[in-house]
């Protein structure tokens, strides 16, 4: 069976991480030979979403989680069934993973979100976590063990292979999927996060140079059923949600040295009801889906439940061939570009996009079925933790020597060189807005911009520029990068 694939690639080249996070895969097979089956991959590359077709044997559905090295190029994914190299073929040693009747339904890819999470080993960095789960009993539809699988990539030339797989971290009763991650206080170590069903119990695993934790328990915020939707880290690590619209919206504060929760904020089914969450670049807006509906949260308010505001509502459109299906908001991701995606809720050919997140109300400007990938796709999106997160700087637990702050390898990358104005910029991410500056031959400064924290690439659109040489800089708090290029 092979089915085509949307591939969202982003290359780059920073420290270790840069470009871990650049690849989103999605697709159905290709076996029915309908061209609304191929899925098409993305190239941001050009400056542009560029369609081409890239055929890999895997298919989607809600399960996806992968890793790439820090060029950008992709290692291995998985969609919960098995794990693919490369090369598009199953990893030595890649099949049988979750083993359970409910994955052996479902060969072309599990339905869990965020139910799989790639972490490279703290201390070696041709090895990889694969922390993952599965549905253990389709009555209660619950989880009962939550996994980890290595991946040493000095295997089989290079391609990688598992060495150890389905070993139990925890084995208990346990929501399905929202397995989250962020890094430790100490910028090295990862805290690693899933939730006990029918209590208030959150298990926690640390993952260190010695290997990972026993799990640790807190009992905080609401009872929680059985449940799917979404939990996420806010991109600094500081706030933590969890979010299903039968059981509602929490918002805790979140402390990376101690790994503990706290201020549970509550917002019940009847204030909001849906899915999908994200945080904002600048972690100070939590937007969240409601079926037709999309709502924000601003985090700085003193009465985050009253702050919330309806930013969008279903436009009635429907997406894919004969008549289609309607394109709601449900699930959703920050991507590297700093803007939001979220999918449909049904099998489209488009994302909804949040072009300004950090941006309150209706300025953070909502474009439905803004990207159209021309191809069917199911609601997936990859479980991509901030591999980027460094030390809490002045905290207790900055204590590991020997890490090189981001700020002294600023990069600054503008392609096409010539164009016409319009290109794009890839550059470090960074916890902080970055300032864009494009200045003419005589220095004087034609355009100017904030770039979002975390994010790693723009499309700029300055317009009918004068032909000439021109100079992009872009400045943080500790360094800048310029680089000239040529408009015709």
């Amino acid at each position: 069976m092979f089915s085509w694939m949307v591939l969202i690639s982003v290359p780059s080249n920073y420290l270790f991480a840069q470009g871990i996070n650049n690849n989103w895969l999605s697709g159905y097979s290709s076996l029915s030979g309908l061209p609304e089956h191929n899925v098409s991959l993305i190239d941001y590359f050009t400056g542009s979403a560029t369609l081409t077709l890239n055929p890999m044997e895997m298919e989607f559905r809600q399960t996806h989680a992968n890793i790439s090295d820090k060029n950008g190029n992709l290692l291995f994914y998985t969609n919960g069934y098995y794990i693919a190299d490369a090369t598009g073929d199953t990893m030595l040693n890649g099949g049988g993973i979750n083993p359970s009747a409910y994955t052996s339904i479902y060969p072309d890819g599990l339905l869990l979100p965020q139910s799989h999470l790639f972490i490279a080993f703290p201390a070696d960095s041709n090895k990889y976590y694969l922390i993952h789960s599965t549905v253990d009993d389709m009555v209660q539809v619950k989880a009962e063990n939550l996994y980890y699988s290595v991946i040493d990539m000095t295997l089989n030339s290079g391609l990688g292979g598992v060495i150890n797989k389905n070993q139990i971290l925890i084995s208990d009763n346990l929501n399905i999927g929202k397995i989250s991650a962020i890094k430790h206080g100490n910028g090295r170590d990862w805290w690693v996060v899933c939730h006990k069903i029918n209590t208030n119990t959150f298990f926690k695993l640390l993952i260190t140079p010695q290997g990972v934790s026993q799990p640790t328990m807190q009992s905080i915020g609401i009872v929680r059923p059985k449940d799917i939707g979404q939990t996420y880290f806010s991109p600094d690590g500081s706030k933590f949600a969890y979010y299903y619209f039968e059981h509602g919206l929490e918002i805790f504060d979140f402390d990376r040295c101690t790994g503990m929760f706290s201020n549970p904020v509550f917002m019940p089914p009847d204030t909001i009801a849906g899915t999908g969450i994200a945080f904002s670049p600048n972690n100070n807006v939590l937007y969240a889906s409601a079926g037709d509906s999309l709502y924000q949260f601003d985090l700085t308010s003193a009465n985050i439940t009253a702050s919330k505001t309806l930013v969008a509502v279903w436009d009635s459109f429907y997406s894919g061939v004969f008549g289609g299906f309607p394109t709601y908001f449900q699930l959703m991701a920050l991507a590297p570009d700093g803007k939001i995606y979220i999918t449909t809720g049904n099998s489209t050919f488009h994302y909804h996009i949040i072009d300004q997140p950090d941006s309150l109300g209706t300025a953070c400007n909502v474009i439905q079925h803004g990207l159209d990938i021309n191809h069917y796709y199911f609601n997936t999106l990859p479980n991509h933790p901030n591999y980027h997160l460094g030390p809490l700087v002045g905290s207790i637990c900055d204590s590991i020597t020997g890490l090189p702050p981001p700020e002294e390898n600023l990069t600054l990358k503008l392609y096409p060189n010539p164009n016409s104005g319009i290109f794009q910029i890839t550059y470090t991410p960074l916890p902080e807005n970055l300032k864009l500056q494009v200045f003419n031959i005589l220095g004087e400064e034609v355009h100017a911009q904030l770039l979002p924290q975390w994010s790693q690439l723009q499309n700029i659109n300055i317009g009918k520029l004068p032909a000439g040489v021109y100079m992009a800089a872009i400045t943080s708090s500790a360094s800048s990068k310029s680089v000239k290029f040529l408009v015709e």
